[in-house]
């Protein structure tokens, strides 16, 4: 940097007015004060993206958590259906009088609703775990 007469400053910009003490002086001022609130404000940003990420894993280590839970309980319901299923297959012949239905008539049926008995019968030792 033969040109400049600061030749220590890398970021010395040649300017094309004469260099007076007071306007290069005020520049470098503006320039670093500048460069200080870029520095500043990228670090918070930084920081922001940072945290936001943070956020975000823990947020998808819960929703994982919460699926694996909803899945075992899917998979529960679906073993109860099934047995609910084999008992009211099982009891279907002890009915007598009742014409033959889909289970979705017997199980929302009036008929059925006032029946203490029927509800009593299927509580066996399977829900006793």
């Amino acid at each position: 940097m033969a040109h400049g007469s600061d030749s220590n400053d890398s970021s010395y910009v040649k300017s094309p007015l004469p260099a007076s003490s007071r306007q290069g002086s005020s520049d470098n001022i503006k320039k670093v004060m500048r460069r200080e609130k870029n520095r500043i404000a990228a670090q918070k940003s930084r920081m922001r993206q940072t945290q936001k990420a943070d956020s975000l894993h823990l947020e998808s280590e819960n929703l994982e958590k919460e699926n694996a839970a909803l899945r075992k309980e899917v998979k529960r319901l679906t073993e109860e259906a099934k047995y609910l299923s084999s008992v009211l297959t099982t009891h279907e012949p002890l009915c007598s009088g009742l014409a033959p239905q889909t289970t979705h008539d017997l199980l929302y049926s009036p008929h059925h609703h006032g029946s203490s008995a029927f509800h009593h019968s299927i509580a066996v030792s399977h829900y006793q775990h």
